[in-house]
C-alpha cells in the first residue's frame, strides 16, 4: 500500500495512519444511519420498484431472474470513444431484505464477463440511494476486492453521477484498499448535461426519479451557472459534415458509385491493409483528443489518412462512432420489430428470411451493410490470432447496427439484436448472393 495514500487517508479522517485503522474506520461507518438524499426517497424507491414489475431480459426460470427484473445493471451500447457503457442505478435497488447483496454482486460479475475483454466505461447513477437499500460497508469492499485485474484493468472510466457526501466519504475510506491507477478512472458528474460528453444520454434510460432530481438540483442554482440542456437542438449539417448525417444525403456529397460513404471506406480500407491481425480489434479505445480531431477533420472536410496516424485502434473507433451516430441505424428503425424477434425463424429459413428482410432497406443502406458485413467477414476469417469471432464481433457491432426509437426498447433488445447479427455474420455469403 503506498505511503502517499496512507498520508492522505491521515489527513482526511485525522486518524491513525495504519491499514488496520482505516478498516477499523470501515466498520465504525458501516453502522451510521445515512439521510435519504431527499425527504420522498423512500415512498419513491418503493413506487419506482413497484413500476418496474417483472421486467426483465432473462426468462423467469433463470438463476438471476430476481436480480435482473430490477433494472438495477443495464447495458447500454457505447460511449462516444467506441466502449461499452455498463449502468448501474442505486435508486431501483429494493430494501434490504428484499436483495440478495452477494447475488447482486454474482450478476453483475456475470453482466461484466461478457464485456471485460473489451474497453469499458461504467457509469453509476447514486441518487436513490438510501438508508433503507444502502448495502454496508463490508459488502462494498468484498465488492471491489471480489473484482480482480481481469475486470478493472480495461475499465476506462467510472463516472459517478450525482455524488453526495456520502459517496465521497466512501472513498476518500477506500483509499487504502483503492489503487492509485484505478482512483484516477474515478470522474464524479454533478449534472446530467455533463454526461453529454462520455455518451448520449438519450441512449440511456435515466430513471425519472435521477432527470427530476437533476432539473432540481438546477433549477436551484443561479441563472448564471444553470448547466445548459443535456442534448443541445439540433441544427443543419455543415456543408462536409459527415457524422450524424443521413446515407441518403451522404451519398450526394462523397459516397462511391455504390453508396459507400467516405468514413467507412477509410477506416475499412486501412483496416483491410493493417487490422486484420491485429487482437482486439474493435475491442479496444483510442485516445479521446484524436477522436474528436478526426470526427472534427470529417465533419469539415479535410482529407484524414489512417496510414499517416499508424493507428488500428483508432480507425476501429471512428467506423463504429460513424455508425452510432446515424440518425437513423443502419438497418433502419423498419426492421427493428423482424430482427428483435428473429428468434422465432427456424434455421433452415433463416437466410431466404435475412435476404427478403434486407430487400426492404434502402439502396445506400443495403449497399453499407453488404460492404460493412463481407469486411467483419475477413476480420472473422483470422479470429485465431485477432480473437473476433463472429459472435465476439456481433456483440461489438450488433449495438451500432441497430438501436430503438425508445432507449428502454434498445436495452431490453440488445440479446437478439446481437444474436441476429451473429447469425448474418454466419450466413453472409447466402445472404449477400450477389
Amino acid at each position: 500500500m503506498s505511503s502517499d495514500l496512507l498520508v492522505d487517508l491521515q489527513d482526511d479522517l485525522g486518524g491513525d495512519d495504519s491499514p488496520s485503522a482505516a478498516l477499523d474506520q470501515l466498520k465504525l461507518v458501516q453502522d451510521k444511519q445515512w439521510l435519504p438524499d431527499d425527504p420522498v426517497s423512500l415512498s419513491k424507491s418503493a413506487s419506482d420498484i413497484k413500476s418496474l414489475g417483472d421486467t426483465s431480459h432473462l426468462s423467469w426460470d433463470d438463476p438471476f431472474y430476481d436480480i435482473a427484473r430490477h433494472q438495477i445493471v443495464e447495458v447500454a451500447g457505447d460511449d462516444n470513444f467506441g466502449r461499452k457503457v455498463i449502468v448501474f442505478n442505486a435508486c431501483r435497488m429494493p430494501p434490504h431484505h428484499q436483495l440478495d447483496h452477494h447475488k447482486l454482486l454474482m450478476y453483475l460479475k456475470q453482466t461484466l464477463d461478457k464485456y471485460v475483454e473489451s474497453d469499458y466505461t461504467l457509469i453509476y447513477f447514486h441518487h436513490g440511494l438510501t438508508s433503507e437499500n444502502k448495502p454496508s460497508l463490508s459488502w462494498l469492499r468484498d465488492a471491489y476486492r471480489e473484482f480482480d485485474r481481469k475486470y478493472k484493468k480495461n475499465i476506462k472510466a467510472l463516472y459517478i453521477v450525482h455524488p453526495t457526501m456520502f459517496i465521497r466519504t466512501i472513498l476518500i475510506l477506500f483509499k487504502p484498499i483503492i489503487s492509485f491507477k484505478f482512483g484516477q478512472k474515478i470522474n464524479y458528474i454533478n449534472y446530467l448535461s455533463e454526461l453529454e460528453e462520455v455518451v448520449k444520454c438519450d441512449q440511456l434510460v435515466i430513471p425519472s426519479r435521477v432527470r427530476e432530481y437533476d432539473d432540481k438540483i438546477r433549477l436551484s442554482l443561479k441563472p448564471s451557472v444553470v448547466p445548459g440542456p443535456i442534448s443541445p437542438p439540433h441544427s443543419p449539417p455543415l456543408p462536409f459534415q459527415q457524422f450524424g448525417v443521413p446515407l441518403s444525403e451522404l451519398r450526394h456529397r462523397a459516397a462511391d458509385t455504390e453508396g459507400i460513404p467516405l468514413v467507412m471506406r477509410d477506416t475499412v480500407g486501412y483496416l483491410q491493409e493493417n487490422g486484420l491481425q491485429t487482437e482486439g480489434i474493435f475491442r479496444r479505445s483510442a485516445n479521446v483528443s484524436l477522436v474528436k480531431d478526426i470526427k472534427q477533420k470529417y465533419n469539415s472536410g479535410e482529407e484524414v489518412s489512417f496510414s499517416q496516424l499508424d493507428n488500428v485502434h483508432l480507425a476501429a473507433v471512428i467506423l463504429k462512432m460513424f455508425l452510432r451516430e446515424l440518425p437513423e441505424p443502419l438497418l433502419t428503425y423498419q426492421l427493428y420489430n423482424d430482427i428483435v424477434n428473429f428468434h422465432n425463424v427456424d434455421t433452415e429459413s433463416q437466410a431466404e428470411r435475412i435476404q427478403n428482410m434486407l430487400m426492404s432497406l434502402p439502396e445506400e443502406n443495403y449497399a453499407s451493410l453488404r460492404f460493412l458485413i463481407q469486411f467483419l467477414a475477413q476480420v472473422s476469417a483470422e479470429s485465431e490470432v485477432n480473437k473476433m469471432t463472429n459472435a465476439n464481433l456481433a456483440v461489438v457491432f450488433g449495438p451500432n447496427l441497430l438501436w430503438g426509437q425508445d432507449a428502454s426498447m434498445t436495452l431490453s433488445a440488445i440479446g437478439p439484436i446481437n444474436n441476429f447479427t451473429r447469425i448474418l455474420l454466419d450466413l453472409h455469403q447466402e445472404v449477400f448472393t450477389q
